[in-house]
């Protein structure tokens, strides 16, 4: 899980795949953090990301770094715990500007059941489950 962690921190930027009825949506994300062992990401819950992970939870991240890319396919969980929503805000201190940690807005949700794929132009995949 920290591999993983590591690289998409150094993609800074990364894409949530995510489904509405019949049609893929992707974003760009680029907010994650550890806590209690799982990989977090935020959002807010106005925006239709979050509504489409309430409906369907299953979702896919892709990102690249360097010579190599990333596949990772997880169910977000939602943490509705003050703790966790604190974490996020120490570990990624930009998101202070937009969210508190009791605000009524800003859900962190962590990563279950995945399965990352890394791969790379000269050498075979490497896979980590987590």
């Amino acid at each position: 899980m920290e591999e993983i962690l590591a690289y998409l921190k150094e993609c800074k930027t990364f894409y949530i795949a995510t489904s509405e009825g019949d049609q893929p949506r992707v974003r760009p994300f680029g907010a994650i953090t550890e806590f209690e062992g799982n990989i977090y990401l935020v959002t807010n819950n106005s925006k239709k990301v979050y509504q489409q992970l309430l409906q369907n939870p299953k979702l896919e991240i892709s990102g690249t770094n360097k010579d190599s890319w990333i596949r990772l396919e997880a169910t977000a969980v939602r943490d509705d715990r003050k703790a966790a929503r604190e974490k996020m805000l120490t570990d990624v201190p930009s998101l202070s500007g937009m969210y508190t940690a009791t605000d009524e807005r800003m859900e962190v949700l962590y990563l279950k059941d995945a399965t990352a794929t890394i791969c790379y132009f000269t050498k075979e995949p490497k896979t980590i489950k987590f």
